[in-house]
């Protein structure tokens, strides 16, 4: 059983809505709590889309994720530093785009111990890596973009948007299964 429906039963339509709008908010604050980092900030992003899906299952942690995105698409700035979906067109935008997977990933393990979580908060984080590096190597390339002025050469690409970043998402992949489990602990005690 997953830490929403511990909480709140059986996770009816109208249950399911509220969760989303709910998860989309947190998504949206949890951006917003950044430390300035070049190239991009480092934000709570990854530990809130990682909570999300462990908490809500692997579909309601994806589809809570895209509505998120979709926010962003329609110009609400939910993204960090209070961005819209004018971030898609950025060099970042393979990283948004994965974080869907990231959050059906970690789902997969909503159900399980701690330690399930803690693996698939780790497997989720590093692959949100694939679409986040592609996005500028391949698709920026294609159109002839230029990450702020630098060229597109994998090792670059590597130090600028993912050595930087690998232990503070390995942290927060481990933060998150523990929140997450804790919190179901915690419900399951008072059932």
């Amino acid at each position: 059983m997953t830490l929403t429906e511990t909480a709140f039963g059986r996770l009816t339509l109208m249950k399911q809505a509220a969760l989303v709008l709910g998860g989309t908010g947190v998504l949206a604050i949890a951006s917003q709590v950044s430390v300035p980092f070049l190239p991009v900030p480092m934000t709570l992003q990854t530990l809130a889309v990682l909570s999300v899906g462990f908490a809500f299952g692997s579909r309601l942690g994806a589809i809570t994720v895209a509505a998120w995105l979709m926010q962003a698409v329609l110009g609400a700035p939910v993204l960090a530093n209070f961005n819209n979906g004018a971030a898609f067109f950025g060099p970042t935008a393979g990283f948004l785009v994965g974080f869907v997977g990231m959050a059906w990933i970690a789902g997969l393990a909503a159900e399980r111990g701690v330690v399930a979580k803690m693996g698939m908060g780790l497997l989720a984080s590093a692959l949100l890596y694939v679409p986040g590096l592609a996005w500028p190597l391949g698709v920026g390339e294609l159109f002839g973009l230029k990450v702020w002025g630098h060229d597109l050469a994998f090792g670059a690409l590597l130090d600028a948007f993912a050595l930087p970043f690998l232990l503070g998402d390995a942290v927060k992949a481990v933060l998150a299964a523990l929140l997450v489990t804790g919190g179901l602990s915690l419900l399951s005690k008072r059932a």
